[in-house]
């Protein structure tokens, strides 16, 4: 049977097109983090390139693997390759396996982003780009075919998550009828409702500070996990590069209750 492949380069070309990667200015790199392997026949995806994620791709011999959460940020600074890094850097190296990360131009992207995914397992219409981190939008907002009760949609939130959803609301019973979502950490951005009129909010984390700032500005806020809210725009990715290069993929479910 032959083997269908495809090159580093046109990979990266296609994945930085279609996420747009040159309109954001993220904490980290976006596109091609590590390079390995020229000729590329099978990919794994993740939500995160942990030491789990990177021996699972070694293991299951991928030549590429593809995550939302990458490498190399801002915030951590220059690094030495020790320790726990090392574990995550080492096996891609030796193993010449390429790693794309896409933080958020995969969360803002309208069709295979992570509030995307969650917005179309929710049957939302009406979807506008929502949120704004250097001028680029991080997530979507859209209005409910009918409307929910508050305290019902967190229901449904669980069951699309398979994770708890904590609640801050000044009445979990209202009505509601719109919702912004900005997956991961962005539990700060609960704001742009205020701004844009909508009526709840979803991310992946609530602090202490904005499970009250939120509920006494009059906005319905769900924190559904980190992880939990950013699972699916690896996962539609990988039917959208199953589909334009009919190569062979694998995910890799790094959970994490966080």
């Amino acid at each position: 049977m032959e083997v269908r492949t495809v090159k580093r380069k046109e990979l990266e070309k296609k994945l930085n097109k279609l996420l747009d990667i040159y309109n954001f200015q993220d904490y980290g790199p976006n596109g091609l983090q590590i390079e390995g392997k020229e000729n590329i026949s099978k990919i794994a995806f993740a939500v995160s390139a942990t030491a789990d994620s990177v021996a699972k791709a070694v293991e299951q011999k991928a030549d590429a693997l593809i995550v939302h959460h990458g490498l190399f940020w801002k915030f951590h600074g220059v690094r030495t390759i020790t320790g726990p890094f090392a574990k995550r850097v080492k096996p891609l190296i030796e193993n010449g396996i390429n790693l794309f990360g896409y933080h958020l131009p995969l969360d803002a992207h309208p069709e295979v982003g992570n509030a995307a995914c969650i917005a179309q397992k929710l049957n939302m219409k009406e979807l506008t780009a929502f949120g704004d981190h250097k001028g680029s939008p991080t997530g979507l907002r859209g209005k409910f075919q009918s409307s929910i009760k508050v305290r019902e949609l967190q229901e449904q939130l669980r069951e699309i998550l398979s994770h708890e959803v904590l609640l801050s609301s000044p009445n979990p019973e209202q009505v509601i009828q719109s919702l912004g979502i900005i997956t991961g950490g962005a539990n700060g951005d609960w704001v742009h409702c205020l701004r844009s009129q909508t009526d709840c909010y979803l991310t992946g984390e609530m602090s202490e500070h904005d499970w009250h700032e939120a509920k006494e500005s009059g906005i319905h806020m769900f924190a559904g996990g980190h992880h939990a809210t950013e699972q699916f725009g690896v996962q539609a990715l990988q039917a959208w590069i199953e589909e334009t290069f009919a190569i062979e993929t694998i995910y890799i479910d790094s959970k994490n209750p966080a």
